[in-house]
C-alpha cells in the first residue's frame, strides 16, 4: 500500500495528470493525462519511484497517443 500511496501522490503533483490506476496484482500503472505533460516526463517520474516502463515487444511501435503501462518492482 505504501508504494501505491506514494506513487499516486507523486503523480498528482504533475501538471496535466488527472488520473492514475495501480494494479498491484499485475504490477501495472495506467496514467491519464492531458497534453500539458509528455509521456517522457511521466515515465521519468515513475522510474524515479521504481516503476520502469514495460517495453512493447510487438513489431509495431507505440504512438504518442497509445496508453502506457509501467511495472512496479514490488
Amino acid at each position: 500500500m505504501t508504494c501505491t500511496n506514494k506513487t499516486l501522490k507523486s503523480l498528482g503533483t504533475l501538471r496535466g495528470v488527472f488520473g492514475a490506476e495501480i494494479d498491484q496484482i499485475k504490477g501495472e500503472v495506467v496514467v491519464t493525462h492531458t497534453d500539458e505533460i509528455s509521456r517522457k516526463e511521466i515515465a521519468e517520474m515513475l522510474l524515479s519511484l521504481g516503476y520502469p516502463e514495460i517495453e512493447n515487444n510487438e513489431e509495431s511501435t507505440l504512438s504518442y497517443d497509445d496508453p502506457s503501462i509501467w511495472g512496479c518492482a514490488l
